[in-house]
């Protein structure tokens, strides 16, 4: 049986990467936006009220997410499986991820963008959330 948080997380993400099609309409002619899939969900044992919670997200080309803000407890680490990201956090510069590279965001940070960087090729990233365990939603797009 499908975790409700994992669902949770899954379709917040979700919402976001199909956002850009509304925005772009490019994008919106060829109905392009990210898959956001499940990938692992467990509380953490010995920090009583924390869970971990994964989440892949594969960014067709040329495709962004919408800005956002995640739960307020929660600490994302992002990895870079393949592709090259594009990532802006709070007042950071715009960087350029390649596969094997990195991002954090902290609790309360303000992701204002994150998108494939390649208008050719696909990209992929892992999302890892450490939140309180009843700290919904995971993820909630700017107005």
């Amino acid at each position: 049986m499908k975790n409700k948080h994992l669902t949770l997380a899954v379709m917040a993400c979700a919402v976001l990467a199909g956002s850009a099609a509304a925005r772009d309409p490019g994008h919106a002619a060829n109905k392009a936006v990210a898959v956001v899939s499940g990938n692992f969900e467990h509380a953490i044992p010995n920090i009583p009220g924390k869970s971990l919670i994964a989440a892949e997200v594969v960014y067709p080309p040329g495709v962004q997410s919408r800005p956002h803000h995640h739960a307020h407890s929660a600490f994302i680490y992002g990895y870079v499986v393949s592709g090259s990201i594009r990532s802006q956090v709070d007042g950071e510069p715009e960087r350029i991820l390649t596969a094997g590279q990195s991002f954090f965001e902290v609790p309360g940070a303000h992701h204002r963008v994150s998108g494939n960087a390649s208008k050719t090729e696909p990209a992929k990233f892992l999302a890892v959330f450490v939140v309180d365990t009843n700290d919904k939603p995971l993820t909630t797009p700017d107005e």
